[in-house]
């Protein structure tokens, strides 16, 4: 009989907070109307938003005008980028970024890549590229869980610096030296559907897409009220109990990165200590890495592999290739909030004999 499953994907996305759940159901009761409209409901619906808006700034530490809520993360961080750059001029974005953030600097045209190291992190001290008109850096790395230097990059560089914190936002403070930055909501508990768009007060930014006729002139359509809200009400919660979770999930990725590294052939990749603390990524040679979700999900733990966004081509990780580390086999274990030590032992007991068997059958022991 199959066990009972493990949810260990958490970095795809964050099971749905209790704090989220319980606000969005009554939101909608109150937060289904137009928040331009001047009718009872309307204003009602526009509260609602600002109080979102406002949640959101205080628990980022930033100012309630400067936060616009987009309908995903992606939006956020197309808006963001796209904005922040000047006509005319190249995009340039760590050889790492977030596959979002690689489309839309290609889609704006000339695009330069900035090398990592082994780590995935771009070194300080960084220039902007020749003919750049905004650098893209993450916050921490999505796939291997690398936090980036972001002040002391932002330090060396005369452009805007675009911040992709799809990743961390809520689980880490954000970084300084950004002018804008992006967020998505169900990365840490809040609803599917709702991102998180930062300008920095006196940033350059131009909305990059058609007009629209909203108040905010950063939002992209009609806002659902209810899922800001709960978006807010998790992102309170979880900064709130921020401490106590990351230490807890810290200590329990590293004991899988000690017991991963024992088994033959295998690289645990990203930084071992300036990392986000619920993310570890290990790369197993001699394996299929789709062969291993399967076998895993077959005994109860759903993981992630290849790259975390494009796992469907069935390719090799881009974000490894960069690295310059193992690419084969891999997979990306992320804890939710829930995740127990049990359920960390449950895994590891199972890996070496799902390594080994998979070897065996292609031929490799």
């Amino acid at each position: 009989m199959r066990k009972a499953a493990a949810y260990l994907d958490s970095a795809s996305s964050e099971p749905l907070h209790p704090a989220a759940r319980e606000t969005l159901m009554a939101a909608y009761e109150r937060g289904y109307a137009d928040p331009r409209r001047l009718h009872g409901l309307g204003r009602d619906a526009r509260l609602l938003l600002d109080n979102a808006r406002a949640v959101v700034a205080e628990c980022l530490e930033v100012r309630p005008d400067e936060v616009s809520f987009t309908p995903s993360g992606t939006a956020a961080v197309h808006l963001g980028l796209l904005g922040a750059r000047r006509a005319g001029t190249t995009v340039a974005h760590s050889a790492v970024e977030h596959s979002a953030v690689v489309h839309a600097a290609t889609w704006a045209g000339e695009a330069v890549e900035i090398p990592v190291d082994r780590a995935g992190r771009v070194a300080p001290g960084l220039s902007g590229p020749a003919g750049s008109g905004v650098v893209a850096v993450q916050s921490a790395n999505h796939e291997v869980g690398t936090v980036q230097p972001i002040a002391e990059i932002a330090a060396g560089l005369d452009v805007p610096v675009f911040v992709d914190a799809c990743a961390s936002m809520g689980r880490l403070p954000l970084p300084r030296g950004w002018d804008t930055l992006a967020g998505s909501a169900h990365k840490w508990g809040g609803p599917a559907g709702v991102g998180v768009l930062l300008v920095r007060k006196g940033a350059r930014w131009v909305n990059p897409f058609p007009a629209d006729d909203r108040i905010d002139e950063r939002a992209t359509g009609f806002e659902n009220v209810p899922a800001a809200l709960a978006a807010a009400a998790a992102l309170r919660a979880v900064v709130e109990e921020r401490e106590e979770v990351n230490a807890r999930q810290f200590a329990l990725v590293d004991r899988i990165r000690a017991s991963v590294a024992t088994i033959p052939d295998v690289e645990v990749v990203g930084d071992p200590v300036e990392r986000l603390p619920h993310l570890v990524t290990f790369s197993c040679l001699y394996v299929d890495g789709e062969a291993l979700v399967t076998e895993l999900d077959r005994r109860g733990y759903g993981v992630a592999s290849g790259s975390a966004c494009t796992a469907s081509t069935l390719t090799p990780s881009r974000v490894l290739e960069a690295m310059g580390v193992l690419t084969h086999g891999n997979v990306r274990v992320s804890l939710t909030r829930d995740t127990t030590a049990e359920d960390v032992d449950g895994f590891l007991a199972e890996l070496p004999d799902v390594v080994q068997s998979i070897r065996a059958e292609a031929g490799f022991r």
